[in-house]
């Protein structure tokens, strides 16, 4: 799944647009490389490092949405590693 749609669908962007603006800015890593594409693949087990609202999240990818769901749904496709 490319990238820039699994930000949609997991709810960390509200538009392909707004996953782009993320990846030109430099704020989204894959398995610890930035991201240069939005064209990238992801897969279960990607760890996804970006900052979101002043913050950084990383989350570990369980499972890949087959589309954008309610943010409670979207909760179950990842785990957050640093937060308790």
């Amino acid at each position: 799944m490319r990238i820039d749609r699994l930000l949609v669908y997991l709810r960390f962007a509200r538009t392909r647009s707004a996953a782009h603006a993320v990846i030109e800015s430099h704020a989204l890593r894959r398995n610890g490389q930035h991201v240069r594409r939005a064209s990238e693949n992801v897969c279960v087990g990607d760890v996804i490092t970006l900052v979101q609202g002043g913050e950084v999240r990383i989350v570990e990818i369980l499972a890949l949405p087959a589309r954008r769901t309610s943010p409670a749904a979207a909760k179950f496709h990842y785990r957050e590693l640093n937060r308790n």
